[in-house]
């Protein structure tokens, strides 16, 4: 493949943001050129970086813009909100444009290059579980979905459940690239009958209701502990969430928080503990067609899974048997199935992920990634 001049622009901090820096990566990797507009990332030589800053919205630009949403005066809306003036001198062969709010900045400065759009969401129904979102930003974003989604030349996202929901809505098959991590050659530790460790990691958004995994401890025997590596919030509410959950835990010493680790520690930590807990309610059409960066993570850690029944996920869990899926999302009810595991079976579920781990990793995608680019 020839080297091309590659524009990446995301609306996020890549030091956090997994997705787009592994996108990045695969490109760095074929050679190709990359100019990187974004809010932050790691200094690399090989990347032009072009830092944004978030728009901060004064309480006057806060009721502007509501009347300019309430209104559905979405163009000038768009521009109050995202209005970045960004003038590049330079032609780019290919536009990488993740999320929705980046496509009408990556229409404006594509020139004649092709544009892929990376949809790491269900845009029209993100927040749907929020009134005020919907009030809002519900047809906001359906507008800049049906002005933008049709005239892209390749579309990308997370899993099939959120691909078949913008086919049938706008009339796009997008390609599925999944948030797999790289693949990782280990060796699963083995289960300590006497103690067995449950892990969770990611963010800590009040949405995904982390506290019900506390409840979860409630019906578990003195066997187990739980570790939630949560990744440091800036948000106000997340801090406070954060705070509310450290509080909450307070009541049981098998609960604790230790600190994060870099990305490229993650793998070989987890590898330390036995079950990976995912228990996010599907309050939102995301969170119900959800395929996270941590089930990966979990996967090329080989240790086993213990999740809600979101479908991809269930899925791949089931089809690899590498671990239990409870019937609900009901906290007792997941602590139910994980009481019935010995050291025996998930010693099983662990060893079956090798299977699984040389499936699902970067390496596929990015090969997925490739064949894109080269097709345009």
């Amino acid at each position: 493949m020839a080297s091309l001049n590659i524009l990446v622009i995301s609306f996020s901090n890549l030091k956090t943001d997994a997705r787009v820096k592994r996108h990045v990566n695969f490109l760095l990797n074929a050679g190709h050129k990359i100019t990187l507009v974004c809010h932050d990332a790691e200094e690399d030589a090989n990347i032009m970086l072009i830092p944004i800053s978030p728009l901060k919205l004064t309480l006057v630009k806060k009721i502007i813009s509501s009347v300019l949403l309430l209104s559905r005066l979405y163009s000038v809306a768009y521009r109050y909100l995202y209005g970045y003036q960004l003038r590049l001198n330079q032609k780019f062969d290919i536009v990488l444009s993740n999320d929705i709010e980046t496509l009408p900045l990556a229409f404006q400065l594509k020139g004649q290059a092709k544009i892929i759009f990376d949809a790491h969401e269900y845009a029209p129904r993100h927040f749907e579980d929020k009134l005020l979102w919907r009030i809002f930003f519900q047809g906001f974003n359906q507008y800049l979905c049906k002005k933008y989604i049709p005239k892209v030349d390749k579309m990308i996202t997370i899993g099939e459940g959120i691909a078949n929901e913008y086919t049938k809505e706008f009339g796009v098959k997008p390609t599925v690239i999944t948030n797999a991590s790289a693949y990782y050659d280990i060796e699963p530790r083995k289960t300590n009958s006497k103690k067995i460790r449950l892990v969770h990691q990611g963010i800590a958004t009040p949405s995904r209701k982390l506290e019900l995994m506390f409840e979860m401890m409630n019906h578990l025997d003195e066997r187990f502990t739980l570790d939630l590596f949560l990744v440091t919030p800036t948000h106000r509410s997340n801090i406070l969430y954060l705070q509310q959950l450290k509080e909450i835990a307070k009541r049981d010493p098998r609960i604790r928080f230790p600190d994060p680790v870099p990305a490229n520690q993650l793998i070989n930590t987890l590898n330390q503990y036995d079950i990976g807990i995912t228990l996010i309610p599907p309050v939102n059409f995301n969170y119900a067609n959800t395929l996270p960066n941590k089930f990966f993570e979990c996967i090329q850690a080989r240790i086993a899974q213990a999740i809600g029944p979101i479908p991809e996920m269930k899925k791949i869990t089931e089809a690899y048997r590498i671990g239990v899926v409870s019937g609900d999302f009901e906290p007792q009810n997941l602590a139910q199935k994980i009481q019935q595991l010995d050291a025996e079976r998930i010693d099983e579920y662990k060893a079956n992920c090798a299977a699984a781990a040389r499936v699902f990793n970067a390496g596929k995608n990015e090969k997925t990634l490739n064949e894109i680019i080269d097709s345009l």
